[in-house]
């Protein structure tokens, strides 16, 4: 699968801004992808953001502005040839990668079916797969295409958790896909960092986002906290690596 650009610098013939970092998302048009990008925008970096539905890419890109340090390509974060199209695109485009977050993920409908426990018991079996190749597949393909790029940055790699990734649930893959996102920032850790590179894992608990398919718990945080987490690892000093982050909305116990 080819990736092609949705997004671009406003005006013929513009360059990129120079001021600020280079940061990569992937599923960047919703959710906490979306509120880490426009927090990074109104910060003065550059952003690039994926997304698999072209009309969903560009509908977000006419939405948030600064077309002068967005970027949109279409690519799908479980397809190795997307991802790294989706990486060296990112650097002719801006001419560097500074930190690159996998976010691209999410579960599969009868996770919200069975409220989220008993899956492999009540699940249906054929929805499995493509939660499982994005929650886990697509972290490790973007830590290969770009942790080459990071490495000359001296950057940073981002992993989108979970809380269900530290804690078991009854029967639950989507757990299981978190708990596996949470042991490959740790390996991804023990690699990058005699490369010069810092790996983070954030953990969020409940979110308010369109994860829920209109299922929202009653106690969930704003998309907009966790991408302010994301925002405090990247702007970590020099030389020091934030491993984990974990944040719960108050009042959630588990």
């Amino acid at each position: 699968m080819n990736t092609s650009l949705t997004g671009t610098l406003a005006g013929s013939g513009a360059s990129p801004v120079v001021a600020g970092r280079t940061v990569l998302i992937t599923g960047g048009t919703s959710g906490i992808g979306a509120a880490t990008a426009r927090l990074l925008l109104v910060r003065g970096h550059r952003v690039a953001v994926t997304g698999r539905d072209p009309g969903r890419l560009k509908a977000f890109l006419d939405e948030v502005g600064h077309a002068d340090r967005v970027l949109g390509l279409v690519a799908d974060a479980s397809d190795w040839d997307a991802t790294n199209t989706a990486v060296t695109g990112t650097v002719e485009h801006f001419e560097s990668l500074d930190a690159a977050i996998a976010n691209a993920g999410g579960a599969s409908a009868d996770h919200f079916r069975t409220g989220g426990a008993g899956v492999i018991d009540g699940g249906d079996p054929e929805l499995w797969a493509p939660m499982v190749l994005a929650n886990v597949l697509g972290p490790a393909l973007l830590a290969k295409a770009a942790l080459p790029h990071l490495e000359r940055s001296r950057g940073r790699l981002v992993l989108i958790g979970s809380v269900a990734g530290t804690k078991n649930s009854p029967g639950n893959l989507y757990s299981a896909t978190k708990w596996a996102v949470v042991g490959l920032a740790e390996n991804l850790r023990l690699h990058a960092t005699t490369r010069g590179v810092g790996v983070t894992v954030v953990n969020p608990g409940m979110i308010d986002t369109a994860f829920w398919h209109g299922q929202a718990p009653p106690i969930a945080m704003s998309p907009d906290a966790v991408a302010e987490a994301i925002g405090f690892a990247l702007d970590q000093p020099a030389g020091v690596d934030l491993n984990t982050v974990t944040i719960r909305p108050i009042g959630q116990p588990v």
